[in-house]
């Protein structure tokens, strides 16, 4: 049952698995938030962690950074492991002026500038979305959690590092509120398996302006993010 890159047994994970970027941040979650999390898979230190939140399964495990790492990590878990939902918990970079450090945005689409799509051999342009049912169910618990939710488009960049264009300008013109580098593969790996993903992020760093969190910042200090992808794995369990 093992793959390449999980060595989880098979039922080690729940239903609904959030995932953060960095080990570190899954075993923060893991430790932190989870009840008797147990580590199920620790293949090149990418940390997957099994417990319980108010009673309820949940999973999280690390993705790495960028699309072909996110991509690898949730087609294993979609396909080998009959994991249902993935949610990315993630930092992200804002270009919408409205934003602020710590904000949390919820990602309804995903544009990119990346070819992840070209594997799937379609004749025209994906639109990588959000599942609705993830996305209405983390909007009622950022609602009950009393954390104003942006809820739009962001980008999905190939690229951390800016080779000064102005790239980031077309896409903040187009209403984009921020950018980061995973949500569109999850999405389109979803969209092909048939499961449910959505893209949860925390305003680490703004753009257009000189405001950055800083590594353990982002590690540890992600908690209403987090509480509001732990509410939405108990909700969805609930329905």
């Amino acid at each position: 049952m093992s793959t390449p890159h999980n060595s989880a047994a098979p039922g080690a994970f729940a239903k609904t698995v959030l995932m953060p970027g960095d080990p570190l941040r899954s075993q923060f979650i893991a430790e932190t938030f989870l009840e008797n999390p147990v580590l199920v898979n620790n293949v090149r230190g990418v940390q997957g962690y099994t417990g319980a939140y108010k009673g309820v399964p949940v999973s999280v495990m690390a993705s790495g950074m960028g699309m072909p790492s996110i991509g690898i990590y949730s087609h294993e878990l979609y396909t080998q492991y009959g994991v249902e939902n993935i949610i990315r918990v993630g930092s992200a970079g804002a270009l919408a002026d409205d934003l602020k450090l710590m904000d949390v945005v919820a990602g309804a689409g995903a544009c990119t500038d990346s070819n992840f799509a070209h594997q799937f051999g379609i004749n025209g342009t994906f639109a990588p979305i959000a599942d609705y049912t993830l996305l209405s169910q983390a909007v009622a618990a950022a609602a009950a959690n009393g954390v104003a939710l942006h809820v739009g488009n962001v980008l999905s960049s190939d690229n951390f590092y800016d080779d000064g264009s102005d790239g980031p300008d077309q896409w903040k013109k187009m209403g984009v509120l921020a950018v980061e580098m995973e949500a569109a593969g999850l999405y389109m790996n979803a969209a092909r398996a048939g499961k449910r993903a959505l893209g949860l992020f925390t305003i680490s760093d703004h753009i257009y302006r000189a405001e950055e969190l800083t590594s353990e910042q982002r590690q540890n200090s992600f908690v209403q993010m987090i509480t509001i992808a732990l509410d939405t794995a108990v909700n969805m369990a609930n329905l």
